[in-house]
């Protein structure tokens, strides 16, 4: 699959731009600060639904409008699809597929698929685990979008779940409010375990890939590897250490795989972990216990990456994360989906002459390949294609 144009209005810096694409290498080169991270964006949120830049939606939009929009032509085999992404400020997102009647945001999920590499991926190593979550979540949707609305449904039940806690915080909690608390623990365990489940069933499927990744970015001394840490094993508090020993570990501290316990007995299980969190829950007013709480731990030669690896060794562990999702994404192509658009932006300024070539030489084969970069010396000769100039406001064309 590729995208042969990209139109956005009222998006970011844009009044509007045009841009036409094909299969191959595309290097787009202009200054820092003109818009070239604006162009790469629109395409991940297209995939996405999400910004690797902001968290709302609100700086997406170009400063005095409310509303901005994405649409891109997507070529896949030869069948071509046009869709677009109608970004509104204070109502919800709408999408449109090939000309059709508007639908819900997330029903265009799966339609335009992307990996983007980025700076901003050093948050995956360095950051806190809610990053890491979320490059899970975006692989998950990317993959299977029906988990969009696994995880929406997630997050309702929570923050519902959540307004009663702070209740008994503040010393309004009654006896109904515990009995209404028990039916949303019931809601909130269904929804946890399906979650949890699927996020297992990626993470399996990632260890491998993040494995090969990292050695073809290095000189495989150490090994990458990743796995999924659960509340079920013990309440985590903000950085991942344990707050509290709730189930899941055995006599000799080891924590039991549950990548293959089905999503009833998970689903149990979360239940036996409210009850067991209780106290603390209503002491503190939030949720404990649940996805929105657990950690995707990443490690290098045995040790935590985070904290241990050094400046070379993160980056190799950020682009490995992402190559991962890649292979991860080209699997399932194999099976009937489409093989992703690899965005690298602005990458390459951020690594040493060894990494660059290396990646180049990874990702040159890719049925397109989407690459930003501020002066041309900072691309690889690896990745030899077309170059199209970016100017205030607009495209030059080819350079």
């Amino acid at each position: 699959m590729y995208l042969e144009h990209l139109s956005l209005t009222d998006f970011r810096s844009y009044a509007q731009v045009d841009l036409k694409l094909g299969p191959g290498v595309t290097v787009l080169v202009g200054s820092n600060g003109i818009g070239k991270t604006n162009l790469m964006e629109a395409i991940g949120y297209l995939s996405t639904l999400g910004s690797h830049r902001v968290s709302s939606d609100g700086p997406l939009l170009r400063f005095g409008t409310d509303r901005a929009m994405i649409r891109g032509r997507l070529v896949r085999g030869d069948q071509a699809t046009i869709v677009e992404l109608e970004i509104n400020a204070g109502r919800a997102n709408r999408g449109r597929i090939n000309r059709g009647n508007p639908v819900r945001a997330r029903d265009i999920l799966g339609i335009c698929q992307s990996v983007l590499f980025a700076p901003e991926d050093l948050a995956l190593v360095k950051g806190d685990p809610s990053n890491r979550r979320r490059f899970l979540d975006e692989l998950l949707v990317s993959l299977m979008p029906v988990h969009a609305a696994t995880r929406s449904d997630y997050d309702r039940v929570l923050k519902q779940r959540n307004a009663l806690l702070k209740s008994a915080r503040s010393g309004k909690f009654t006896s109904a409010h515990e009995a209404t608390l028990e039916v949303w623990d019931q809601h909130m365990a269904r929804a946890g375990a399906q979650l949890l489940h699927a996020r297992l069933q990626i993470v399996e499927r990632l260890r491998p890939h993040l494995a090969r990744a990292y050695a073809e970015l290095t000189d495989g001394t150490k090994i990458a590897d990743v796995a999924y840490r659960s509340t079920l094993e013990g309440v985590l508090d903000d950085d991942g250490g344990q707050e509290l020993e709730l189930q899941g570990a055995t006599a000799d501290g080891a924590t039991e795989d549950l990548s293959s316990v089905s999503i009833e007995e998970l689903a149990s299980r979360y239940m036996r972990s409210f009850a067991a969190a209780r106290r603390k829950e209503l002491e503190r007013g939030i949720s404990m216990v649940g996805p929105h709480r657990d950690e995707l731990v990443l490690s290098l030669g045995g040790a935590p990456a985070k904290g241990y690896a050094s400046h070379g060794e993160t980056w190799s562990m950020c682009l490995g994360l992402r190559l991962a999702s890649y292979y991860v994404m080209l699997d399932d192509a194999m099976t009937g989906g489409s093989a992703p658009i690899l965005i690298l932006d602005d990458v390459f300024a951020e690594l040493d002459v060894q990494r660059r070539r290396k990646l180049a030489g990874i990702v040159a084969s890719a049925e397109q390949v989407l690459v930003t970069a501020a002066v041309d010396a900072d691309i690889p000769e690896e990745l030899a294609g077309r170059r199209v100039r970016v100017v205030p406001g607009g495209i030059d064309g080819e350079g």
